[in-house]
């Protein structure tokens, strides 16, 4: 028997213009655009298809449109019989993962992350106005291990590694300041690059911490179910299967790193522990994740494969 496992794609994957072209053909990808737009009073066909890259930068526009378009995707596949038996998200992707595993309602995952996305953005803009206007962001080193560039921004104020996303791949949360000077160190240390990331802000360190307080405050009416498939965490790169605990690391999530290498470790390991056809699809916007497995030995046994346009959700 064949499963699938999803993994949906993070802040930073938004394009302007993003699943236009799914929509047009897809009724039921429409659908979901309208229904985003009807709970929340944007319109999202133009934040979606109108927006330049910056405006679609800000927190509270890209999480509601990338959450927005992986959850399209994911109705447009049911159609196809292609339904998750194992999910996990990247970053902000953990929230469509959320809605994927039955943790979350679709009105209630969308109104979640619509307000995780403006306490970020405020935050955002909190951090930036105490240092002189300078943004504070995200930037990606590749070419060190996780472990080198951990002990290289645990030497620097204000700066952390956020995302450990491969062998060779960290991302780095802090303000302008101390990613600048992170920068340079890894340089200086032997890393390949350093690029500063087209997000809003410093996301997955304690910088974070207030919007962390503060979205704890929005989670107190939302009620979270025990998920219905298997569920992976960023917060403790384990499967999560406790309601109560998952709506805990939700919080944790703001000022955590993601775990994401030992995450596709896990789930290799429970794909690997039956005898069934696994495949997995990233359903959303680009295909970061689907080159991060394909980097992994786990990519021998388990191909991933994007869905991200008409032409390759046909092809599913």
């Amino acid at each position: 028997m064949k499963k699938y496992a999803f993994l949906f794609p993070g802040q930073g994957a938004q394009v302007p213009g993003m699943i236009k072209d799914i929509c047009e053909k897809y009724p039921e990808a429409r659908k979901v655009i309208d229904d985003v737009s009807a709970i929340t009073g944007i319109d999202m066909p133009s934040l979606l298809w109108e927006s330049d890259a910056e405006t679609l930068s800000r927190s509270d526009n890209s999480q509601l449109a990338i959450t927005t378009a992986s959850i399209a995707i994911m109705k447009v596949l049911e159609t196809k019989g292609i339904k998750p038996s194992a999910v996990m998200g990247f970053s902000l992707g953990e929230f469509p993962a959320l809605y994927a595993s039955g943790v979350l309602s679709f009105e209630d995952v969308i109104k979640v992350v619509y307000q995780r996305g403006k306490i970020m953005q405020q935050t955002c803009e909190n951090i930036a106005a105490a240092s002189s206007g300078n943004k504070p962001g995200m930037s990606a080193v590749i070419g060190l291990s996780p472990e080198q560039v951990t002990e290289i921004t645990n030497k620097i104020d204000d700066v952390y590694a956020a995302n450990l996303n491969s062998d060779l791949q960290t991302v780095i949360s802090g303000t302008a300041d101390g990613l600048t000077n992170a920068e340079a160190a890894c340089k200086e240390a032997g890393a390949r690059r350093a690029l500063r990331l087209s997000v809003a802000g410093p996301f997955h360190c304690p910088l974070m911490q207030e919007a962390a307080d503060n979205f704890e405050k929005a989670l107190v009416d939302f009620s979270f179910n025990k998920p219905e498939i298997a569920l992976f965490s960023n917060v403790t790169g384990k499967m999560a299967d406790d309601a109560a605990e998952i709506k805990k690391n939700a919080v944790l999530h703001l000022t955590n790193p993601v775990r994401w290498t030992d995450e596709e470790k896990v789930l290799f390991e429970y794909m690997n522990s039956n005898d069934d056809e696994w495949e997995l699809i990233e359903p959303g916007v680009g295909q970061v994740l689907t080159g991060l497995w394909s980097k992994t030995k786990y990519a021998e046994n388990y191909k991933c494969k994007v869905a991200n346009s008409v032409d390759s959700v046909d092809a599913l």
